[in-house]
């Protein structure tokens, strides 16, 4: 059985008997994670220009995401069932446009000190920041999609730092 096997067979959200419950972190020490995740929004290209010129009629698109992204990340419990809550200390988004390819990058990094990792925070973070833009685009752009959102990085805890990469999970 490879590793990758053997975690898969440790589902840390089950207990002994097989049913759900939220995993118990309170023996576990409180270090500082990091986790930092990517998503892209393809659109076409001159969607992205209007964007990039801040010439959407809704607003600033970039800015809103962005708020959108942190508030996201903040509130990452009440969306994820058993998802345990943080003390967040950073949550940042960045965005880097292609307005040849059509394809706004987005990266999302998260930060505290706590006994559990903020991945999920940061996935959270920058699909949420995806879906605004999205909804400030959609009337002007019936192309746009959501893609490859991804852990690209995280570090804390028992396992270090980890850093993953897309072509990884084929």
């Amino acid at each position: 059985m490879s590793t990758q096997d053997e975690k898969q067979s440790q589902l840390t959200h089950l207990d002994e008997q097989g049913n759900i419950h939220m995993v118990d972190v309170t023996e576990r020490p409180e270090t500082m994670r990091e986790a930092i995740a990517h998503a892209q929004v393809r659109m076409l290209p001159a969607t992205t220009r209007s964007i990039e010129h801040n010439q959407v009629a809704k607003g600033s698109v970039l800015e809103t995401a962005k708020i959108a992204g942190i508030m996201a990340a903040k509130q990452t419990p009440q969306l994820i069932p058993l998802c345990h809550p943080l003390p967040m200390t950073h949550i940042d988004l960045h965005f880097t446009l292609d307005s040849t390819q059509g394809i706004i990058t987005i990266e999302g990094r998260t930060r505290t000190t706590y006994k559990t990792g903020v991945d999920v925070e940061a996935l959270t973070a920058v699909t949420v920041a995806a879906l605004t833009i999205y909804d400030m685009c959609k009337g002007v752009d019936t192309t746009i999609t959501l893609e490859q959102a991804y852990i690209a990085q995280k570090s804390g805890g028992k396992s270090g730092t980890v850093t993953f990469k897309p072509e990884q999970r084929s």
